[in-house]
């Protein structure tokens, strides 16, 4: 016998038009009335949602979701491989087709000012946008949702599992949640209902409607500012700077709570001018306060030739980054570094002391340090 799941049956339930509301949206609380698509017994993956942003052109469908602004003719599939043009609409493969799910500690994230010591229902789809040389996980960032085994987890079923967890907030991280942007704004809308925190843990390539949009739904985000030259992020990361750092003002402008983390790359982004012109651009945009995470390198993937950073490369970039003005500048990817401690910026005391992602001694009191009484940005509880 044939036998389906819970979710395929309410699929197979739906009508395919796009004016139709689907069953299990209104189970969900959906915000989007989009349809579903189906395309046979063998190709379940095919089962998905409708984009949200997207538009015709008389070169096929433009997904203006991120700056790759991909242009599809019918049955072709994005850059991220997350978005497929089907009889002329634009649909998202990776809605509730998660491929990772984990609880970690927040300071995972990296986010050290934002609810230190809570955990996080961390989730992900397979696609991403770039195709980092660098990638950590690019075993599903470099993929598509059909290549990877995943679990039938609607984001209903994620708060779900959050609440039985324990956890505090969802993590929408490991590969790039911007790919799977309508599965990330439905969840954040039922996690916000359920007073359970949304972070985002991206590379910050994304339009600004959309960013927009899904600030009202988020709490917080670490992005990954991957260096600070046009060049290097073409060649590296098939990316472009300039749309990440409108990024990282627009989450400033709304609200959000920001940290920055910086790969530091041996010949690719470890040069000591670039560093300074990375500090330079955020002190004098406003960042100053934001927490900015040097990261070291391990040889993996298409960069295994090289060696891991030199721990005194990260020190001097947390130097430099210090001397430029910026207030809380941490080290990570080093065990036993002193350099994940949280200082006070005007008495210079510890006043959240970590071991790697574990916290002994948190001194911050109603927001602020009990030393000298400094306000300490974040979000505390």
């Amino acid at each position: 016998m044939y036998k389906i799941s819970k979710r395929t049956f309410l699929r197979q339930a739906c009508i395919a038009s796009a004016g139709s509301v689907c069953m299990n949206q209104l189970l969900q609380g959906g915000e989007y009335s989009s349809g579903m698509v189906r395309s046979g017994e063998k190709d379940l993956w095919k089962w998905s949602k409708e984009s949200i942003y997207y538009e015709e052109t008389p070169r096929g469908i433009r997904c203006l979701v991120c700056p790759n602004e991909c242009t599809l003719k019918s049955g072709e599939t994005s850059t991220c491989r997350n978005r497929i043009n089907h009889g002329g609409k634009l649909y998202t493969i990776a809605y509730g087709n998660p491929c990772a799910m984990h609880v970690d500690p927040i300071e995972k994230k990296p986010f050290f000012h934002f609810m230190p010591g809570s955990r996080a229902f961390s989730i992900a789809t397979a696609g991403c946008n770039f195709a980092c040389l660098n990638c950590q996980n690019w075993s599903i960032s470099q993929v598509s949702p059909k290549e990877t085994e995943n679990y039938d987890l609607m984001p209903a079923e994620v708060i779900k599992e959050t609440l039985a967890d324990k956890c505090q907030s969802v993590a929408y991280t490991y590969s790039e949640p911007i790919t799977f942007y309508e599965y990330v704004f439905d969840t954040s809308v039922i996690a916000r209902r359920n007073h359970i925190k949304n972070v985002l843990v991206s590379n910050g390539y994304i339009n600004e409607k959309p960013l927009r949009n899904l600030c009202k739904v988020l709490d917080a985000a670490t992005i990954d500012l991957k260096s600070f030259d046009e060049s290097t992020y073409a060649r590296l990361n098939a990316g472009k700077l300039q749309p990440v750092l409108n990024t990282l003002k627009i989450f400033k402008q709304e609200g959000v709570w920001l940290e920055i983390s910086n790969l530091v790359i041996p010949s690719w982004s470890d040069n000591a001018d670039m560093i300074k012109r990375l500090c330079d651009w955020l002190f004098q945009n406003g960042f100053a306060d934001t927490p900015l995470h040097f990261l070291r390198f391990q040889p993996l993937y298409k960069l295994n030739q090289l060696p891991p950073t030199p721990i005194p490369v990260l020190e001097n970039a947390r130097k430099t980054a210090l001397d430029r003005g910026i207030k809380y500048v941490y080290i990570g990817n080093i065990p036993g570094t002193a350099a994940v401690s949280t200082l006070c910026a005007h008495c210079k005391k510890v006043i959240i002391e970590r071991n790697g992602y574990t916290i002994s001694r948190n001194l911050i009191r109603d927001g602020s340090c009990s030393f000298c009484g400094e306000r300490i940005p974040g979000r505390w509880t």
